[in-house]
């Protein structure tokens, strides 16, 4: 149908424009290899001009956009590969494996991630009037998708970017474009993702509670038990639903957190193996380093030692946690 073409057609146009002003923007704000925060505290800016290999990292809940090249996230053994018309959502803070899959120093992979505020999603949803999604989330993987880039959550991503030209208004307009952008990723294909998470009461929302638990006692012994009963939920159904979100146990994702903080604390901070298994709060150091040897594929001295040498090469290497 002729007006069907001549719209698919206007839309594609809208969406090239809108990616040409983005790719310009985020490219004259970043420079080499790097992450760059902004003025607008949930918002920050990538670049990466080469492809590089999976480097681990802990994702927050959030959408990261790519306007330029292609990137992809490992979860759970499976693979999320996104671009310019693919955007990645994670609705929960997820260990995983990022890598950059397209780049060059011409044609850089640019492109932003701005944190979700599930308190935020919490509270449109409570105000009613969003229909509800019409699927439920599928079972493997659900915190985390890919969803489809659209003229009108792409000018809104565009507007949030405009706004660091103009450094007085952030204050007032940050927030108000934030919440549109929440407002139309739950109108979107990620909708019941994100309804699964941020309804309060729900499981989603109860693991989430958990994880934040885990954060911040990671270095404290686990009982499920315990754990359980601080999220309003049966042991076994925590434990389901959890693996579920996640593709880890609430166990396997505390003992993530350690060795992900205790590789930090050797890297950064210079601690040998044994006082950083202690500061994260093992009590065998040689448990510690089986542990870690199992995750990061060496143990601790030698794999501290590949990551200086890379960082010291002329490879830019990436160490951070980015998304």
């Amino acid at each position: 149908m002729p007006n069907q073409e001549q719209a698919e057609r206007h839309e594609a146009g809208t969406l090239d424009a809108l990616r040409a002003a983005m790719v310009d923007s985020i490219g004259g704000r970043t420079v080499g290899n790097t992450d760059s925060p902004t003025a607008i505290p949930h918002l920050s800016l990538f670049r990466r001009e080469m492809p590089m290999a999976p480097c681990t990292c802990l994702v927050e809940a959030s959408i990261v956009l790519v306007v330029q090249g292609e990137k992809q996230m490992l979860v759970g053994g499976e693979a999320y590969p996104y671009n310019i018309n693919r955007l990645l959502i994670t609705s929960l803070d997820l260990p995983a494996n990022s890598q950059i899959v397209s780049a060059s120093p011409d044609q850089p992979c640019l492109g932003l991630v701005l944190k979700l505020d599930l308190r935020i999603m919490a509270e449109l949803i409570a105000q009613g009037g969003l229909p509800l999604p019409a699927a439920h989330a599928n079972e493997r993987g659900v915190g985390i998708g890919l969803g489809a880039v659209t003229p009108v959550l792409l000018e809104a991503f565009k507007r949030l970017l405009d706004l660091l030209d103009e450094p007085d208004t952030i204050p007032v307009l940050a927030p108000l474009i934030e919440r549109e952008i929440h407002y139309r990723l739950l109108k979107s294909d990620q909708a019941a993702r994100l309804w699964q998470i941020a309804s309060v009461g729900s499981q989603g929302h109860r693991v989430a509670k958990a994880i934040d638990w885990l954060k911040t006692n990671y270095t404290a012994p686990l009982r499920i038990e315990d754990l359980a009963a601080h999220v309003q939920m049966s042991p076994s159904s925590l434990h389901q639903h959890f693996r579920q979100l996640t593709a880890m146990s609430p166990l396997q994702y505390q003992k993530w957190l350690r060795l992900s903080e205790a590789r930090r604390l050797m890297l950064n901070e210079n601690l040998d193996a044994a006082s950083a298994a202690f500061e994260v709060g093992y009590e065998s150091p040689s448990q510690f380093s089986r542990e870690y040897t199992r995750l990061f594929g060496a143990p601790p001295k030698r794999d501290i030692g590949e990551l200086r040498d890379k960082a010291n090469s002329p490879r830019p290497v990436v160490t951070s946690q980015s998304n």
